[in-house]
């Protein structure tokens, strides 16, 4: 495609957002059932459903264009998915596999955040402030759950690093077997159960 003029430009970046959305739309419902932090879980799920609105919010602004939305795959996405794709089938500890999809899911939104601030500064410039308008709403939602994800992740990486505590202690390597735990002993899932999990 030609692009000669910045309007060119705004398209062709809303339609990678979209791409983009509608990929994440299918990996999400993975993250959350791989994800064994019940907050996590749930912080999944929710975005699933934010990624829905901000999906429709893209066909209301291509609507407005008068334009389709279809015909481009956003490769970077694409990267972004496979990287956790590729964590679910490592022979890992449950909250080492949460620490994991938690910074997966973090570079996903930053990712995002800077789409979004890119083509929401580009609709004020072209006078476009009904998508000003939309393209906000998703970009402080973008940013709201990457502050979940921060403030998830200083709990799981605790867990996570504890895990290592745990096996030495468990090895007699570590702490005394007689001092008390604060959690149960975790379990390590295979890359059996993971690949399973997955579909």
């Amino acid at each position: 495609m030609e692009m000669d003029a910045l309007r060119d430009l705004y398209v062709e970046e809303l339609k990678d957002l979209y791409s983009a959305e509608k990929q994440l739309v299918r990996a999400l419902p993975k993250m959350a059932k791989n994800a064994a932090n019940p907050d996590l879980k749930e912080a999944f799920q929710n975005h699933l459903a934010e990624t829905e609105g901000h999906v429709a919010r893209l066909e209301k602004i291509f609507e407005s264009l008068e334009s389709s939305p279809r015909g481009k795959k956003c490769v970077g996405m694409e990267g972004l998915i496979e990287e956790a794709n590729e964590l679910l089938e490592e022979d890992a500890d449950e909250d080492v596999v949460d620490a994991g999809l938690i910074s997966k899911a973090q570079h996903v939104e930053h990712y995002e955040i800077a789409g979004y601030g890119t083509v929401r500064t580009w609709a004020e410039i072209l006078g476009e402030d009904r998508h000003v308008e939309l393209l906000q709403q998703t970009l402080d939602e973008e940013k709201n759950a990457d502050a979940l994800l921060s403030r998830l992740s200083q709990g799981v990486n605790i867990e996570a690093e504890a895990g290592d505590d745990e096996a030495a202690a468990s090895d007699g390597n570590s702490r005394s077997r007689s001092m008390p735990r604060s959690r149960s002993a975790k379990t390590m899932r295979s890359s059996t159960t993971r690949r399973t999990a997955k579909r």
